[in-house]
């Protein structure tokens, strides 16, 4: 490397490792990693502490049987982050800017509204996370907890001004942690590995509150910011010359997705057969995040407690910071305005303080949150579909047939999901459930 070459900054050196590989001239297997990024960052909205929350109510309650609905919240998570992300290297235009301009003034309203809705859902759920897992290490209350995680999240999102690549590997490092962590806690915890097998590969619903939880896994694992969010983080990362380029870059983010999307899966199905094996048996009535800590001393033992909240306060921080950056690039997309980090901090910020400060138990508001999120998540899966099977937006890369036909089937999955709980929550009777 030359003197000139080592002065410039991480994210310099990435965006021209990046052009070396498309132009052929780089061929190292190594230079395959200028390109993981996006999906990474994408990927920790699916190891949020709305998860933890709900994946400790699904294995304490219901042991491995909804391992299943996790596994096909991921499948259909990794097929919407690969449009999203195949959307903004195509355009370059992210998610909200191409809705903005392909569809009518009422429906980007509605869309503006809904998202922003979901976005201070999602912020609950971060900033909550980190604020308990705060409260549970330091023995503080929740709303300094609050103030703590809020300062270190806006601490990690100034990266931002040294360009893209050091705030990645900030996040890359976080998920590491929460994934490193699963992999300690299902070393301590006993699993009954064939009935983890049998809950993932066989769906049911044991249960009349089945349904609920399952739609709140399905609300914390496909998460409607991350949809926006991706398309964002590949629109202007490198800009490709010509047709082939593209291809490659399109080539290169399906492979990190199906990557950092099975990572984030088999985090969020160790959550499960941890909580499971943990609690179900003798303890099948815990439901909230302080209960799940405080149990585990006494069943695992203070290592497997003190891990679980490492892993906690990785995945509150980290995702607030994702979390933050997916609201400002929906504001400015609607928009059409630039809007400070700081303010976009303060609007999402303030929800998650008045639940705090009303006394509302912090794990029903991440499972409740959870289920806002899931009916929110509708509106830009639709968007998405619409946007990449249209031939004037994406040109080539327009969805082929049995892409849009999985796009809409995932779609409609959610939205008869969705229907079902709504029934169920006014008293309707639904046979079979």
């Amino acid at each position: 490397m030359s003197t000139a070459e080592a002065q410039l900054g991480l994210t310099e050196r990435t965006s021209r490792g990046i052009v070396e590989v498309l132009a052929g001239r780089n061929k190292n297997w190594s230079s395959k990693l200028l390109f993981a990024g996006p999906a990474v960052v994408a990927s920790i909205a699916y190891m949020d502490p709305g998860n933890f929350a709900t994946n400790i109510q699904a294995g304490a309650k219901y042991g491995y049987s909804l391992l299943w609905v996790v596994l096909a919240a991921n499948i259909i998570a990794m097929l919407f982050q690969a449009l999203s992300a195949k959307l903004g290297i195509v355009t370059n235009r992210n998610l909200a800017e191409l809705s903005r301009e392909h569809f009518p003034v009422a429906v980007v309203y509605g869309m503006w509204g809904v998202s922003e809705i979901a976005a201070m859902a999602t912020d609950l759920a971060e900033f909550l996370g980190g604020a308990i897992g705060l409260s549970l290490l330091f023995h503080i209350p929740l709303l300094p907890g609050m103030i703590v995680t809020g300062i270190v999240t806006y601490a990690i999102l100034t990266g931002q001004k040294q360009g893209y690549r050091p705030l990645e590997l900030i996040i890359g490092g976080l998920i590491a942690a929460v994934a490193l962590s699963y992999v300690i806690e299902l070393l301590i915890v006993h699993v009954d590995w064939p009935a983890a097998m049998k809950g993932t590969f066989v769906p049911q619903l044991s249960g009349p509150g089945a349904l609920s939880v399952a739609v709140g896994i399905l609300g914390a694992t496909v998460m409607p910011h991350a949809i926006y969010l991706h398309s964002g983080l590949t629109q202007h990362r490198t800009r490709a010359r010509n047709h082939t380029e593209r291809f490659k870059l399109v080539r290169f983010s399906n492979v990190e997705v199906l990557i950092a999307l099975t990572v984030a899966g088999l985090v969020n199905m160790a959550m499960v057969i941890m909580a499971s094996g943990a609690f179900h048996a003798g303890h099948p009535e815990v439901a909230e995040i302080e209960t799940a800590y405080h149990s585990l001393t006494p069943l695992l033992g203070s290592a497997a407690a003190c891990v679980f909240l490492v892993s906690l306060l990785a995945s509150g921080v980290s995702s607030s910071v994702v979390g933050t950056m997916a609201g400002q690039m929906i504001m400015q997309g609607f928009t059409g305005t630039r809007i400070p980090v700081g303010i976009r901090r303060l609007v999402t910020m303030a929800p998650a303080f008045l639940v705090v400060a009303l006394g509302v138990n912090a794990t029903d508001a991440l499972i409740y949150s959870q289920v806002v999120l899931s009916f929110a998540l509708p509106v830009p899966m639709i968007a998405l579909v619409i946007l990449t099977s249209r031939r004037d937006v994406m040109g080539a890369f327009a969805n082929r047939g049995w892409v849009a036909c999985a796009a809409i089937l995932g779609t409609v999955v959610i939205l008869a999901l969705n229907a079902v709980l709504l029934l169920q929550t006014f008293g309707v009777s639904i046979p079979g459930l």
